[in-house]
C-alpha cells in the first residue's frame, strides 16, 4: 500500500500528515484554521485520498505559517507515499464548476515542481481565512511534492466558490494522476526515472 506518515516541528508549528493513495477515506483535518481544514477534507474526498492532519501553530500571530507549513508536509507525505512512482498515470485535469465559479487544474508528477497560479479572489478574505494564503498553500505543497500544477479560474466571482472549486479541481487531477492504471510498467518517463 502506498502510504506516508510525515511530521514536522518548528519554532512556529508542529505538523503531522498521513496520507494513504490506495485507501480512500473520509479526511479528518484540524489545523485550527476552519476553512482550511474544510479545503484539507474536500482534497481527501474529491482525491479518493486517505488524509489526516493534526496542525498546531502560532495563530496569535497569524495564520500564515500553518497553512504554508502544512502544505509543505503534506507535499513531502505524498512524495514519499507515490515511492519511485512506478506504473502510475502521473498526469491528471480536471475542470469542476461550483455555482457561478469553474477551475481547471491540470497536474503533472514528473518530479519537476512549478506552480501557474492564475486565481482572481476579489474578497481579501473568507471569515478570518486570508485568502492570500491558497497561493502560499499549493506553492508549498508543490515544491515538496516536486510537482507541476496549473490553476486557472475560468469564471467566479464569489471568492469561496472560486477557491472551493480549486481545491476539489486539485484533488480530481491529483487523484488521477497518482492512479495505477496497469496499462504502463515501470516509470512513466522516458528518462527511467522521475
Amino acid at each position: 500500500m502506498r502510504k506516508a506518515k510525515v511530521a514536522r516541528k518548528t519554532r512556529e508549528t508542529a505538523i503531522t500528515v498521513e496520507v494513504a493513495l490506495d485507501r480512500p477515506r473520509a479526511g479528518k483535518a484540524n489545523t485550527g484554521v476552519g476553512f482550511l481544514d474544510h479545503m484539507l477534507d474536500l482534497l481527501a474526498r474529491h482525491g479518493g485520498l486517505g488524509l489526516t492532519v493534526q496542525a498546531k501553530g502560532d495563530a496569535h500571530v497569524d495564520d500564515h505559517h500553518v497553512v504554508e507549513d502544512v502544505g509543505i508536509v503534506l507535499g513531502q507525505a505524498l512524495k514519499k507515499a507515490l515511492g519511485k512512482k512506478e506504473g502510475i498515470a502521473r498526469y491528471g485535469w480536471a475542470v469542476v464548476p461550483m455555482d457561478e465559479a469553474l477551475v481547471m487544474c491540470a497536474v503533472d508528477l514528473g518530479g519537476r515542481p512549478y506552480l501557474s497560479y492564475e486565481l482572481s479572489l476579489p474578497a481579501k478574505r473568507v471569515k478570518q481565512f486570508d485568502t492570500e494564503l491558497v497561493e502560499e498553500f499549493f506553492r508549498a505543497l508543490v515544491n515538496a511534492a516536486g510537482m507541476n500544477v496549473h490553476l486557472r479560474q475560468l469564471a467566479g466571482r464569489n471568492t469561496h466558490h472560486v477557491i472551493e472549486a480549486a481545491f476539489k479541481a486539485f484533488a480530481r487531477a491529483l487523484g488521477q494522476a497518482v492512479e495505477v492504471p496497469g496499462r504502463v510498467k515501470g516509470v512513466p518517463s522516458t528518462k527511467g526515472v522521475l
